[in-house]
């Protein structure tokens, strides 16, 4: 049964947290992000994307590089050999690799190379909104429909995503594993399964796994395990725009959530939750519950139990779905007045001071979330570092730290994605501005000008040589790989490396 509801008492940051205090030094978030130990028996499988050939050199000329060290951005080049990056700032050998046509060069010309960004809660199932319909999808047209927004978050910039639960038992398998084969575009994926609810907790018809009491919910954990999920997600509060599920209602126990978390970490995989209740969230950080999304009615003893364990712990608020269901919702019938009855005002006011309270603290909360519903669409996922920056007083360069090297660590792979640095798996995107400045420069797709996974060009344009060489051999405007109008002369054709291709049919 669920929990009845109470009001929430005052917290010692509701005065505190009214205002955003003006920063404008280092990026604070890269110790607590470094700090963060989730323990060596939860990482997930290495999963490698295939298709990218060896012999493939990118290199990329007078860019302004924001590596995601805490470092400000400074000039130079990079260059990517195969799927990695294996220099940055000098180029050894940069003016015989100018020469070779079969580099492909990219002039940034002062634009700005980061790494692709990353989603800490992803819904690559969810349908755009329609959530009638969503549980009632045929598993056919819900593959496609998913392999599409796997494209979006690629085409977007995004190239690591954590999935915060799926609409069916498979389907963030096996995108996640058509990804890697190679045989559909998207970002690197971890994958979750149908979220986990009491039988009196689900919050959309279709999409959820009941279990109710310690023992059956260790046999959908197991289930959950044996479909290849590498994390799995209890629904634990309530919901708002359900009317009848309230964000403040728990609906677990205790002795139900530390089974979860039992017989998940002993398999090696971590649990997320959504855990919009004071008392979710004050059980997630009590048994470990590695992933908190939302966390918006936290109160002053589950702040503290937080702060003490912030090491072992995320929080992805998924922001832009409170927000935008104030200023985004009323052209899909849900008036700014609907949301304020049922009680999305005072939790969105709530969840900022909560959140700025934990900036403050040092816990570490990463952006993404509940993008795909019809006031969250697919393809905005940006919005949630503008919101950081806005909202919850991040800097710019926190924001971005936050979306590449905190979501890497989340992967539990820091060594080798989320950063531009000799080594790293070049997931690269080149934009056209400087984030840093402007970060809603990241939500303009027109500005992301050459997106990288893995050291294979996903998107370039015609003005950075798409299909052709980035510069000729000789010549003051073949310097620059131009004819003066911002278009590739074509002098000399580089080589295309062909992505590698297994057979289509496999040997069962």
């Amino acid at each position: 049964m669920a929990a009845e509801k109470t009001d929430e008492p005052p917290v010692s940051w509701a005065s505190t947290g009214s205002q955003i205090q003006p920063y404008d030094g280092p990026p604070r978030n890269i110790a607590t992000i470094d700090a963060l130990d989730f323990g060596a028996n939860l990482t997930p499988k290495k999963y490698e994307i295939s298709g990218t050939h060896a012999d493939s050199k990118v290199l990329f000329l007078d860019v302004n590089i924001l590596d995601s060290t805490g470092r400000l951005p400074y000039q130079g080049d990079v260059l990517i050999e195969g799927e990695r990056i294996t220099a940055v700032g000098a180029v050894p050998g940069k003016e015989d690799l100018k020469k070779n046509p079969r580099v492909r060069k990219i002039f940034g010309r002062g634009r700005t190379l980061m790494s692709g960004l990353g989603d800490a809660h992803t819904h690559l199932s969810w349908n755009g909104g329609d959530l009638e319909r969503l549980g009632e999808l045929a598993v056919e047209e819900h593959t496609l429909l998913t392999a599409r927004s796997a494209q979006c978050y690629a085409d977007s910039g995004y190239t690591m995503c954590f999935g915060a639960a799926a609409a069916k038992d498979r389907l963030d398998v096996v995108i996640r594993d058509s990804i890697n084969a190679g045989d559909i575009p998207g970002p690197r994926s971890l994958a979750n399964g149908m979220e986990i609810a009491r039988r009196d907790g689900e919050l959309i018809a279709g999409i959820t796994a009941f279990a109710d009491g310690p023992e059956e919910m260790r046999e959908v954990i197991k289930h959950h395990a044996e479909l290849g999920v590498d994390q799995i997600k209890l629904s634990m509060s309530g919901e708002e725009i359900t009317e009848t599920r309230n964000a403040q209602d728990c609906y677990f126990t205790d002795e139900e959530t530390a089974a979860c978390v039992d017989e998940a970490h002993k398999r090696g995989i971590r649990l997320c939750a959504h855990a919009r209740a004071r008392d979710s969230v004050k059980m997630c950080v009590k048994h470990g519950v590695d992933v908190i999304y939302h966390a918006s009615y936290i109160d002053d003893e589950g702040m503290d139990m937080l702060e003490k364990n912030k090491t072992k712990h995320i929080v992805a608020p998924a922001l832009n779905w409170l927000v935008n269901i104030f200023t985004e919702a009323a052209k899909f019938g849900y008036p700014p007045e609907k949301a304020e009855e049922v009680g999305y005002r005072k939790e969105r006011d709530a969840a900022l001071l909560a959140l700025r309270e934990m900036h403050r603290r040092g816990i570490v909360i990463l952006p993404g979330g509940d993008y795909g519903f019809a006031w969250t669409p697919h393809g905005t996922y940006a919005r949630d570092l503008m919101h950081f920056q806005d909202l919850l007083g991040f800097t710019a360069h926190e924001s971005v730290i936050a979306a590449t090297a905190g979501v890497a660590k989340l992967f539990m792979r820091e060594n080798e994605l989320g950063k531009i640095l000799p080594g790293y798996y070049a997931d690269c995107i080149l934009v056209d501005g400087n984030p840093l400045e402007n970060i809603s420069v990241l939500q303009d797709h027109r500005k992301l000008d050459v997106i990288i996974i893995n050291g294979r060009v996903h998107k370039i344009g015609m003005k950075d040589g798409a299909g052709r060489a980035s510069a000729a051999s000789a010549g003051a405007d073949a310097e620059e790989g131009r004819n003066g109008n911002g278009v590739s002369n074509g002098d000399t054709i580089h080589e295309e490396f062909p992505e590698v291709k297994r057979s289509m049919q496999k040997n069962y």
